[in-house]
């Protein structure tokens, strides 16, 4: 490959993460993009100002729907993800919420996954009803179920994977097809995988949310969210998803805050699975524990599909002990080093209850049905030094 071959192949991941969008000699040379903390802009002339409102000059107007700072995140997460365009929110609710609102109107269908994150589930099946959209649901790691559920009349399809909590694993590429095919757009929320690990796009997703507040944040103080797709629905979903209906800013500080976070996304995420990987083998082989779900075992059901969808397997590992929630509560009460919480992809180590913390919106025969047991437990895996995490986890099984 001759030099001039090289310098035009498109740049590595952390490359991109960590320069896309922004040229320090277009701001004073500074290295690290400048955090614009303003409400509103100037217009060079009252003509300019009334054209930028037409959509028919480009320019900054006002900050609930553009700030320079917020730009250089979007285009950087676009390019991230495979897609044309990105846009930054407030939350990861808040970019779901905007994505469904802006592009679902009264009459339309929308077929989910049945395993969703709590407040998804419930944003989907208690609020959007209430609008006049009808909303189906089916178990998405069943492709002939989506086959069957899937009708002329589905208008989009939403899912995660690998799914919260217990991290089943949906093929992306088969769904696309059938949903396509009736003319449907297809979300995935991308929050656990991160584009380091699973680029939904390239597999014929439409429309790729995250709650930036996990991975790609990586530090526990931010809450954001980001949608990414083709320009055309990007721009649908800030002028009406952002600008009228939700209002979700997100403020230029923590815009700056996950460019941060994007620098050190790729590495992050391989030590992220790297050690849950380790933990998953130890939970695997100990007596205590009644059954496991990680994409990285050999014994997960969707191992081959994890291998062949994803480049790496994520921080995410879901379990059950024997002795079923007495046992789970005495055993998360039993660790020292990792941290009693919500929320993932932190640098600490977490671990939580879905049944009674993040899922309990769902109702106990849900919850039974959709495979979230009242046993069961979801640990997220820090970047803690891999053997005092273990170590921990252990010990807290070992005093059971």
């Amino acid at each position: 490959m001759s030099d001039k071959q090289k310098r035009n192949r498109q740049p590595g991941f952390s490359t991109r993460a960590i320069h896309e969008g922004y040229d320090p000699a277009d701001h004073l040379g500074a290295l690290t993009p400048p955090i614009f903390m303003t409400s509103t802009f100037a217009f060079e002339t009252a003509e300019a100002g009334g054209e930028m409102f037409k959509g028919e000059r480009g320019g900054y107007i006002y900050g609930r729907t553009k700030n320079p700072t917020q730009t250089i995140l979007e285009q950087r997460i676009a390019s991230l993800e495979g897609g044309e365009a990105g846009m930054a929110v407030g939350s990861g609710m808040a970019a779901t919420s905007c994505v469904l609102l802006s592009l679902l109107s009264a009459g339309d269908e929308i077929v989910i996954d049945h395993t969703l994150y709590g407040n998804t589930f419930a944003h989907l099946t208690q609020t959007l009803p209430r609008f006049g959209i009808k909303v189906k649901l089916a178990d998405f790691t069943d492709i002939e179920g989506v086959r069957e559920t899937v009708s002329e009349e589905t208008k989009m399809v939403f899912f995660e994977t690998p799914a919260n909590p217990n991290v089943r694993v949906i093929d992306i590429t088969e769904v696309a097809t059938i949903v396509h095919k009736v003319g449907g757009l297809v979300v995935v929320d991308n929050t656990f995988a991160t584009p380091v690990l699973q680029r939904p796009i390239s597999m014929g997703a439409d429309v790729v949310v995250h709650s930036a507040t996990k991975y790609i944040g990586g530090h526990a103080d931010i809450i954001a969210g980001l949608v990414i797709s083709t320009a055309d629905i990007i721009t649908q979903c800030r002028q009406a998803g952002l600008r009228w209906i939700t209002g979700a800013t997100l403020s230029p500080f923590n815009c700056f805050l996950i460019l941060r976070g994007l620098k050190t996304l790729e590495l992050r995420m391989e030590r992220h699975s790297s050690t849950a990987l380790q933990a998953a083998t130890l939970l695997e082989g100990h007596h205590k524990v009644k059954s496991i779900s990680y994409p990285g075992l050999a014994s997960f059901p969707q191992y081959d599909l994890a291998r062949k969808q994803m480049s790496g397997f994520g921080g995410l590992v879901s379990f059950e002990l024997d002795g079923g929630i007495d046992a789970g509560m005495k055993m998360m009460n039993n660790l020292e080093l990792v941290t009693r919480a919500v929320s993932l992809g932190d640098s600490e180590t977490l671990i939580q209850h879905p049944a009674s913390m993040t899922h309990a919106v769902y109702g106990p025969e849900e919850r039974a049905k959709h495979g979230i047991s009242d046993g069961l437990l979801r640990l997220s895996i820090g970047l803690e030094t891999a053997e005092d995490i273990l170590e921990d986890i252990e010990a807290a099984l070992n005093a059971l």
